[in-house]
């Protein structure tokens, strides 16, 4: 798996996953809501609902690397994913590891910044 693949498959699900606090601060951006408001979504968002927002990145992550490997590495059959086990193994633990670091990196480092700049949150 190349870098540019790495971040074709995991971009789309660490952006889902941190929704939770990226939304409010979109939200303020496309001025459709005042900080105050925003902080208060980021509030419940971020506390009650934050494994919610994990738990869809995770699924969209899976469907991301179930379609990587069909179109992009041709596994369509169980005799194929078996034959190519170390491989999908590997891919997987990378991929996995990897989107964390990029989810934590973009979460707590991007969008934290950015929400620290609008006044979301200090």
């Amino acid at each position: 798996m190349t870098i540019k693949e790495f971040f074709r498959v995991t971009s789309l699900p660490v952006v889902l996953a941190s929704l939770c606090c990226l939304s409010p601060v979109i939200f303020v951006l496309l001025g459709l809501s005042s900080v105050s408001v925003a902080a208060s979504l980021t509030d419940v968002f971020y506390g009650d609902y934050r494994w919610a927002f994990r738990a869809f990145g995770l699924l969209a992550l899976s469907v991301s690397l179930f379609m990587y490997f069909r179109k992009n590495k041709n596994i369509c059959s169980l005799d194929q994913a078996k034959r190519r086990k170390n491989e999908i193994i590997n891919t997987l633990l990378v991929s996995f590891i990897g989107a964390v670091l990029f989810y934590s990196f973009f979460l707590y480092g991007v969008v934290h910044f950015a929400g620290a700049y609008l006044g979301i949150w200090e």
